[in-house]
């Protein structure tokens, strides 16, 4: 469902509905007369009504004519961060059940609030209805399906002020369904190669994009990133996405690294078949750590950041990588592949070495959908995070707290460092001892930082995607992490 907003300053009959704001109390207001006397009294009948019924509903409607309906939006006085979002989803969700309306007005000058707290609100309002539409139907044959459009209006006498806001939240919506868009699309189309053109795609927005293909990987030496790839007919790239939004000073960038799994059959350590499909969701760290590259260079971030990104396919051809094999990796560091499915962490070590090197942030953050661990621990309600950096750990807790994509920090200890010691090489790729699986796939990758940058790692499989709706996004790709980590750059990190 495509949604067209624009920006109007009077209220129009040839739309099929509009919405007004009110009160706990159905209090609203109309200094501007963008209501009609004749719409005012219909409107306060109706509320008189609802008052009288002592209506709970957040949303009621009626018709003001045969060809126009009347939404009444009820605000209440909550200070959650994530509430104005939360009811914009929540209008969408309610609009959504009625087919027939193809234009409405959004009257946010109803609400009784000050200019400021108006744009803010009404902002995030829109934002939070635009998220909860998203939909991924570009391989839907079904005209009904693939043309549906609404118009959506805002009504407001302040544009100037409300466009500031809501020129922010839309850079950052375009990054989450950006992320969206790629976990989303099927791994026949959506393969390393192409995943670089869709990349390179964005130096058009002042991204400066290099791809390295694999005869450049080679000599480089990222073989742990190339050996999760020799089985595939699709060649393997490593990505890097700069931007450069702080003119006055280049040093110390802050890096964003992220697992690019285009689809992942497990490899020779093959994955039963029964749910497979859902591996081409294996990609989504890359998705994120991509689609918040785009949100930043959309809104100007002031900010020196570098996204990582390893794209590659894990399968179990004639010259795949075998249980039991040995790679040195970028750093130097040898690995004992015992398990080919364990390769997430194979492409991190490479990218998360390569970034310090290069780069030399002043932090690292990867995201990947890492182990099945993770949601055993905890479900569909927060990522696990881990890292060497008590400082840089809060910072990302209370941005999730703030944004409701929420993350838990689990514990690193040399006790589980020990776990992955090999007999013949430095490491291995997999606990054999079992338990704490995502811990220890934290501890091997904490094993590539190896100058003490401050790292956090984002392990996201629980929430990369659902199968049941959650209140910003339906089923299917969330884009999880864009608006967590949008959150944490601009409160902490611009200048």
């Amino acid at each position: 469902m495509e949604k067209m907003v624009n920006f109007k300053g009077t209220l129009s009959p040839s739309n099929d509905a509009f919405v007004i704001f009110v009160s706990e109390k159905y209090e609203y207001q109309d200094e501007k007369n963008i209501l009609s006397k004749d719409i005012v009294k219909k409107i306060d009948t109706f509320i008189e009504v609802l008052k009288k019924n002592k209506n709970s509903e957040n949303i009621n409607s009626f018709d003001i004519s045969n060809q126009q309906k009347c939404y009444i939006f009820k605000i209440k006085n909550k200070k959650e961060n994530n509430y104005p979002q939360e009811k914009g989803a929540d209008f969408f969700a309610h609009l959504k059940k009625n087919k027939n309306i193809k234009k409405i007005q959004i009257c946010i000058d109803t609400a009784n609030f000050s200019k400021e707290k108006k744009s803010k609100f009404f902002s995030e309002f829109l934002f939070g209805f635009l998220l909860k539409g998203y939909e991924f139907n570009k391989y839907k044959t079904q005209k009904n399906i693939i043309n549906s459009k609404i118009d959506y209006n805002v009504i407001t006498s302040d544009i100037k002020r409300f466009m500031i806001e809501y020129k922010y939240y839309q850079a950052i919506k375009e990054g989450v369904f950006l992320a969206r868009d790629l976990v989303s699309e099927p791994p026949n189309v959506l393969n390393p190669k192409t995943y670089v053109q869709e990349i390179k795609k964005l130096s058009k927005l002042g991204l400066k994009i290099k791809s390295y293909n694999e005869k450049e990987l080679k000599k480089l030496g990222l073989n742990a990133l190339l050996g999760v790839g020799q089985g595939s007919l699709n060649e393997t790239f490593l990505v890097t996405i700069e931007w450069n939004g702080n003119k006055k000073n280049k040093k110390d960038p802050i890096a964003f690294v992220g697992k690019g799994v285009c689809f992942d059959t497990g490899g020779i350590s093959l994955k039963p078949a029964k749910f497979m499909e859902e591996m081409k969701y294996d990609m989504a760290g890359s998705a994120v750590v991509v689609g918040l590259l785009k949100s930043f260079a959309l809104r100007k971030a002031k900010v020196n950041a570098i996204g990582v990104v390893g794209l590659v396919e894990n399968m179990p051809g004639g010259n795949a990588q075998r249980p039991g094999d040995i790679v040195k990796s970028y750093s130097g560091k040898t690995i004992e592949v015992l398990n080919t499915d364990a390769e997430g962490r194979l492409v991190l070590a490479d990218a998360l070495s390569f970034t310090e090197k290069k780069y030399k942030p002043k932090f690292i953050i990867d995201l990947a959908t890492l182990t099945g661990a993770i949601i055993v621990s905890l479900g569909e309600e927060y990522a696990g995070l881990f890292s060497n950096d008590d400082d840089l750990s809060k910072k990302i807790y209370k941005s999730g707290e703030d944004v409701n994509e929420k993350v838990w920090r689990l514990p690193l200890h040399k006790n589980y460092d020990k776990l992955i010691n090999s007999p013949i090489a430095d490491m291995q790729n997999i606990n054999y001892s079992g338990g704490a699986g995502s811990i220890t796939a934290a501890q091997f990758l904490q094993r590539f930082i190896l100058k003490k940058t401050p790292w956090a790692h984002l392990d996201i499989a629980g929430m990369a995607f659902s199968k049941k709706a959650a209140s910003l996004n339906t089923s299917g790709a969330t884009g999880f992490g864009v608006r967590l980590l949008n959150k944490l750059v601009k409160e902490y990190f611009e200048k």
